[in-house]
């Protein structure tokens, strides 16, 4: 077992593209940690509301961002998994490379593995971000309404 200074150069190249991925998995989370902390504020000022007062605008809005909260943490989880299987990609990579085990079937199935994670965190940041903005929506139409039947006039 001789490792070659000309091989752990090539597994190093190999493993370049497996790091950008992983730069790119810290940034998603980077991203989804402040959605969840955005969420988690909303959800504790409200909760001061709902203490006060037992409000049932306030008790849908909880339950939405509950709903919004539950999607986040989906797709921290999946983000997270991503990154554990790159890393474990990168090392097996070295590992192959510096005891010449036949690891390209067990290395293929954890990048597999690593896309199907961030695929899954793509999809349930998409789907929070497509239930805020639907949120959002009701409330200003509802809001457009109330102005509108304070006014006297009607909103298309």
């Amino acid at each position: 077992m001789k490792i070659e200074l000309s091989d752990v150069g090539q597994v190093i190249q190999l493993a370049t593209a497996p790091v950008f991925l992983l730069a790119g998995v810290s940034i998603l989370l980077i991203v989804l940690t402040n959605r969840l902390g955005r969420i988690i504020d909303q959800m504790r000022s409200l909760e001061d509301r709902v203490a006060k007062c037992v409000d049932a605008a306030c008790l849908a809005e909880l339950r939405n961002l509950h709903r919004r909260s539950n999607l986040i943490n989906i797709a921290i989880a999946a983000s997270t998994l991503c990154g554990l299987l790159v890393c474990v990609v990168i090392a097996m990579l070295f590992l192959g490379d510096a005891s010449d085990l036949p690891l390209d079937h067990y290395i293929a199935v954890c990048f597999i593995g690593a896309m199907l994670a961030l695929t899954a965190s793509f999809v349930y940041l998409m789907r929070e971000v497509y239930l805020s903005y639907r949120l959002m929506r009701a409330q200003q139409l509802e809001a457009m309404a109330m102005c509108a039947g304070r006014s006297g006039t009607s909103v298309s």
